[in-house]
């Protein structure tokens, strides 16, 4: 027997790997498992390129086995095997891999798919293990090996018995702490799900002896355990396969299986891409809005996959944010892997990746959008609304992807609508677009100043989300029409006569409307006559860039600030209430200033606003009725 001792640097390397470099000590398996995936390819390849064997790839295989009495787990393939010095230098020096090395010797990469780039994955098993045996055999040998260490101390190499070529591994798990209860990796039930989430597209059978309680024969109720090999992998994932061969129902279960949602996806998306970086993408857009996506617990990213190993359960950097609601994996065998492959090394591949994908959910939505407009209505109403947000976010830095994707409800359409159907059949002198903010579409339908807009036989878009505002202050315009708000100053749908015969009416009322703004103080910053309204009496408007809606919807965030919307009433020069408030301008200005606060709480109530001194304005309505 040699006694060997790990190379100073593979000493600090094993310590650093066992106590740092791994973030979840179950992941030991997953390397284990890929290390004897590679080992089956290496064998089969070389007895198809050097035909020295006969190898049927249906007869390599990966077994585990369970030794709970000894405290042992066993992971056991047939595939290429270790020589003495294939040993020593594969397992002898930390970082060393004969799966790398093997697959640089490959002139076609196509030819072999080799997961294993790293020497450092066998040792992960240490985080679990007290001490490790490898025994194995090579291709054409006669003779086989045992290797065996404890860790940072050293190794040995010795002969051994070993009937079969391939390689077995015997884990002497450690004892368990409060901490870690390392007696969980001899139960069944864990050593099947570890498989299933990290080694479920490995390519060969992963075999186990699991027990099974059965009903015995001829009995009615008495069972006993039958211990049946069952194979805990898939082996082929359903993202490999041809789209062809796939039917609904096969991405819907696989859809419901990995992300516990039994609703169907609405959306499925399967695509590849190959070239300089290939990749299998498998997408899925929800049906529903999952019941924690508006909260802080939300975790957005897709699973991503190396060669049909699991690296990351949720890659983040895969989907921007207004795409968050995507679920599925990518698989990619052209990743650069870290030391511990449990994250990537070059962030420029992770975002030529990101990009593809993102191209491709933009170009799948506006498929949906033009060809199956019932169902994007139906996304529409789950996931709009993080669209919009996403218009506007990061200063406004994705609005052209996004502009063409959100949709508002329309006046005349009496649905939601896109801004390019709404600028196909803007009328020939139209030059803005008009839309107006409310609460719900009702309440909009009923504001005054959209009476008379709808009147002229304008489009209005109603904006009842408080995200849509900000989306527009972000276009600023689309196809170079500028937006309008109908409850701004800047409304102009006036001809010129009109224009003049209003300016006039102002102007010789100016008195009496600045004696009804000093009733009102800073609550307003004009009082005018307008010809914006047809049968209501008074409304409320802006001036400046905070509309009225912005007022109330960023003073209902959990902020200190207070901001104040420029507000200015404005009467119905053609309304009765006209000629009563001259009339009063006249006789009894007290009386004007009275009516002056009416009409402005009766103006913030038809905006949706609250009255901030109801029980004055209170008072002065039972005066006024007493009289």
């Amino acid at each position: 027997m040699e006694e060997k001792q790990f190379k100073a640097e593979s000493k600090r390397l094993l310590d650093l790997m066992i106590n740092s470099i791994y973030t979840n000590k179950e992941i030991f398996l997953r390397e284990i498992i890929s290390n004897a995936s590679d080992a089956l390819d290496k064998r089969y390849y070389n007895s198809l390129t050097q035909k020295k064997e006969n190898v049927k790839k249906e007869d390599l295989k990966i077994n585990i086995i369970i030794d709970k009495e000894n405290r042992k787990l066993i992971v056991e393939d047939n595939g290429c095997g270790m020589n003495k010095k294939e040993l020593e230098n594969n397992l002898g020096t930390i970082a060393k891999s004969g799966s790398l090395a093997f697959k640089e010797a490959q002139e076609k990469k196509e030819e072999v798919d080799i997961i294993g780039q790293f020497g450092v994955g066998f040792y992960s098993c240490f985080m679990v293990s007290k001490d490790v045996v490898v025994e194995s055999k090579a291709t054409n040998s006669e003779d086989a090996y045992r290797w065996h260490s404890k860790g940072v101390d050293g190794y040995t190499i010795e002969p051994t018995e070993k009937d079969t070529v391939g390689t077995k591994i015997i884990l002497t798990l450690k004892d368990d702490t409060d901490d870690e209860p390392y007696s969980r990796y001899l139960e069944t039930y864990v050593i099947k799900e570890l498989v299933t989430k990290y080694s479920d597209y490995i390519r060969y059978p992963i075999m186990m002896d699991v027990p099974h309680e059965k009903l015995k024969e001829g009995s009615k109720d008495e069972y006993e355990t039958v211990i049946e090999n069952e194979t805990l992998n898939s082996m082929v994932p359903l993202w490999k396969k041809k789209k062809s061969e796939i039917t609904p129902q096969e991405y819907h279960s696989f859809y419901s299986a990995k992300f516990s949602d039994f609703q169907e996806p609405q959306k499925v998306i399967h695509t590849q891409a190959e070239g300089t970086f290939s990749y299998n993408a498998l997408l899925f857009i929800p049906s529903h809005t999952p019941y924690d996506y508006y909260t802080k617990e939300f975790e957005k990213g897709l699973q991503l996959y190396s060669s049909g190993v699991l690296i990351m359960d949720k890659c983040e950097e895969l989907l921007p944010d207004y795409y968050s609601f995507v679920k599925g994996l990518v698989d990619s065998p052209d990743l650069s892997l870290n030391i511990s492959r449990e994250m990537l090394q070059q962030d420029r591949q992770l975002k030529t990746l990101a990009k593809s994908i993102e191209k491709k959910i933009n170009n799948e939505l506006n498929k949906m959008l033009n060809d199956e407009r019932d169902e994007y209505i139906k996304f529409f109403n789950n996931f709009g609304s993080q669209l919009k947000f996403g218009v506007y976010d990061n200063f406004g830095a994705n609005k052209d992807t996004l502009k063409d994707l959100i949709m508002f409800y329309s006046s005349t359409e009496k649905k939601l609508v896109t801004l390019r159907e709404y600028v196909a059949r803007m009328k020939e002198e139209q030059k803005e677009i008009y839309y107006a903010c409310g609460e719900t579409v009702d309440k909009i339908d009923m504001l005054p100043q959209v009476e008379k807009v709808k009147d002229k036989g304008y489009e209005i878009l109603y904006f009842t989300e408080n995200v849509d505002e900000f989306v527009i202050q972000t276009l600023r315009e689309y196809s170079e029409k500028k937006f309008t708000n109908v409850c701004t100053d800047s409304l102009d749908l006036d001809t010129e006569e009109e224009k003049a015969k209003l300016k006039e009416e102002n102007e010789s009322n100016k008195d009496m409307l600045e004696t009804m703004k000093t009733a009102l103080g800073d609550e307003v910053q004009v009082v005018r006559f307008t010809n914006k309204l047809k049968n209501h009496p008074v409304c409320l408007t802006s001036e400046g860039a905070i509309s009225l809606e912005m007022e109330k919807v960023i003073n209902a965030m959990p902020t200190d600030q207070n901001i104040k919307a420029q507000k200015v009433l404005e009467i119905n020069a053609s309304h009765p209430i006209a000629n009563k408030l001259k009339e009063l301008y006249e006789k009894d200005k007290e009386l004007l200033n009275e009516y002056s606060k009416i009409l402005y709480s009766q103006a913030r109530l038809i905006e949706g606003m609250s009255v901030e001194n109801p029980t004055e304005i209170s008072n002065i309505i039972c005066d006024i009725l007493s009289k």
